[in-house]
């Protein structure tokens, strides 16, 4: 038996499917893979990064964050050290080169966002916000079976 995809159903697969087409468009444009793209930019926004805030931040393993970590330091784009503070922690940061190259994503992302925009009104981009603002705070007012 067929069941019927409901307008509720339609919606949300729309809009999930959306957002990974875009996040996933914009890695194949640079040439670079979501993760490797999420941790060069991180490093750039936020300065020297320990592997386990990157591993937090990212929702990834730790033996993913190290071997990351390592191609980039290998590639030159960025350096590692232990935490003076506590030798239990590696830090992470962009070299010279890594700061370049991270600066150069930023800008392609911002013309990439223009591009994709392109023929979206403000009210357009008003009421989208407005929408997902509403989903957030549902969301937010939903208990968790656990309460």
């Amino acid at each position: 038996m067929d069941r019927l995809q409901t307008p509720e159903d339609r919606f949300f697969q729309d809009l999930m499917g959306g957002c990974a087409e875009v996040r996933q468009a914009f890695s194949r444009h640079v040439g670079m893979n979501g993760h490797r793209l999420q941790t060069l930019m991180r490093l750039w926004r936020n300065g020297e990064t320990s592997h386990s805030d990157l591993r937090h931040a990212l929702a990834i393993d730790g033996a993913s964050v190290t071997r990351l970590i390592k191609e980039f330091e290998a590639e030159g784009l960025v350096s590692r050290r232990i935490d003076p503070e506590d030798n239990r922690y590696t830090l992470a940061a962009l070299t010279p080169r890594g700061e370049r190259t991270a600066a150069g994503l930023a800008r392609a992302h911002q013309d990439y966002q223009v591009r994709l925009l392109d023929g979206v009104t403000a009210e357009e981009r008003e009421t989208v916000l407005r929408v997902l603002g509403r989903l957030r705070a549902n969301v937010a007012r939903i208990p968790s079976e656990q309460e």
